[in-house]
């Protein structure tokens, strides 16, 4: 599934640039002008709007869908552990569902509220451009490239997010840390052979 998706995600960036590029590039006097010329002023307005609704919104909808049905499956265990047991679920166990639950939604409204910061700046840029609502305004000042640097801050911090808010994906990070690597615990039987030779 995760495998689809991260392909389902490469597939769709790839074919959106290849097909805008294609229909929106031209070289005038030899200089190649990308995303650039568009048969209709409609036919650009409508690459805008698409990209920013697919590419922004829809990503943040996907986000909350996501982490609601991983909260209905937390949900849903957590009823089947209570029904299979005998005496009811106990305050431990109740605690740390509660806690987890909790995790979820907090990963859920800090993944999905610092992705719309990151990503708000360059949409919005994106859109003035394209609009041609401040003509001074390209994609080659600095102002663009500001923008992306933000919303890749966000790609490069996502994984910071869910190691410091799941377990699971903290433990993976350590254990890739060559210096973090756990010390080998001597056997029983090597334990048991020292004290005897301890003992002569």
């Amino acid at each position: 599934m995760i495998y689809s998706a991260a392909a389902f995600s490469w597939f769709v960036g790839i074919a959106f640039n290849t097909i805008l590029m294609y229909y929106s590039t031209l070289v005038i006097d030899g200089i190649c002008y990308s995303y650039f010329i568009f048969d209709s002023y409609t036919a650009k307005l409508a690459s805008v709007i698409f990209y920013v609704l697919f590419f922004y919104f829809i990503i943040l909808v996907i986000f909350i869908f996501c982490y609601w049905r991983i909260l209905v499956a937390i949900r849903r265990q957590v009823k089947v552990m209570a029904a299979h047991s005998a005496t009811g679920p106990s305050n431990a166990s109740q605690a740390q569902s509660h806690r987890i639950q909790n995790n979820v939604i907090k990963t859920m409204v800090i993944v999905s509220a610092f992705f719309a910061t990151a990503w708000m700046p360059h949409n919005f840029y994106y859109l003035l451009v394209s609009i041609n609502l401040f003509p001074t305004l390209s994609f080659l000042d600095s102002g663009y490239y500001s923008t992306m640097l933000i919303a890749f801050i966000y790609s490069c911090t996502n994984p910071f997010i869910y190691a410091t808010k799941f377990n699971p994906v903290r433990k993976v990070l350590i254990g890739m840390i060559p210096c973090k690597k756990n010390p080998v615990q001597p056997t029983e039987g090597t334990a048991s052979r020292r004290s005897g030779q301890q003992r002569y």
